[in-house]
């Protein structure tokens, strides 16, 4: 869709009319150049970051590279993950850079909330009622029926070893055998060390400044 040219003179209102400027109150008009005027740095700053962000990783792989060859490596340090660390001489900043994988949950899944929302009714006497509250929240779902990956996890770590119960093991098998790994993500972070000498992500997130 090629965009429209706006006369000299007029302002293009919301449902895409052209409005002489004359027509146009000094609020809108003060406001239409506001808002241009910090949505065209946002659209600068953006630029940046992404050929920030291009750059940091250019440079980061070819030092990977450069120390491969060193040592006469015919693989990538930081392995398969392609997860790696870069410091400072003294330690006080790094980069790193971290892949993390993308799990879905297959239909095993509901065989696993069947056996163990079994096992938890049943146990579900004096202290255990608090575990069936748990094991009934681990599988609760979302407005749009999505269950929590993470929730299933950390249940399954904390829980695996609650019981030798056939139902139980399979139940927590099922769990496993559910996920999918379905893509990857990688994630570029710089820190610091704070004046308690803990390091800090080095917020570039405008939500977190």
């Amino acid at each position: 869709m090629s965009e429209v040219t706006i006369p000299e003179g007029y302002m293009k209102d919301r449902k895409g009319r052209l409005n002489p400027v004359s027509t146009v109150s000094d609020y809108d008009i003060e406001m239409n150049d506001f808002v241009l005027k910090h949505v065209t740095k946002a659209r600068e700053i953006q630029v940046m970051l992404k050929e920030f962000k291009r750059s940091v990783y250019d440079d980061c792989y070819a030092f990977i590279d450069l120390l491969a060859e060193k040592y006469a490596s015919k693989k990538r340090l930081g392995g398969q993950k392609g997860n790696v660390t870069f410091s400072a001489f003294d330690g006080s900043v790094q980069v790193t850079i971290s892949i993390q994988d993308r799990i879905k949950m297959g239909p095993e899944l509901k065989i696993a909330e069947d056996l163990i929302k079994a096992c938890a009714d049943e146990w579900s006497t004096g202290a255990m009622d608090e575990f069936k509250v748990l094991a009934y929240s681990a599988f609760k779902v979302d407005k749009e029926g999505n269950i929590n990956t993470n929730t299933i996890l950390d249940f399954r770590r904390q829980h695996k070893e609650l019981s030798t119960d056939e139902r139980w093991v399979r139940g927590m098998d099922a769990i496993a055998d559910a996920v999918m790994v379905v893509g990857s993500k990688t994630y570029l972070n710089f820190k610091e060390r704070n004046g308690e000498g803990k390091l800090k992500n080095i917020p570039l997130d405008l939500a977190a400044l």
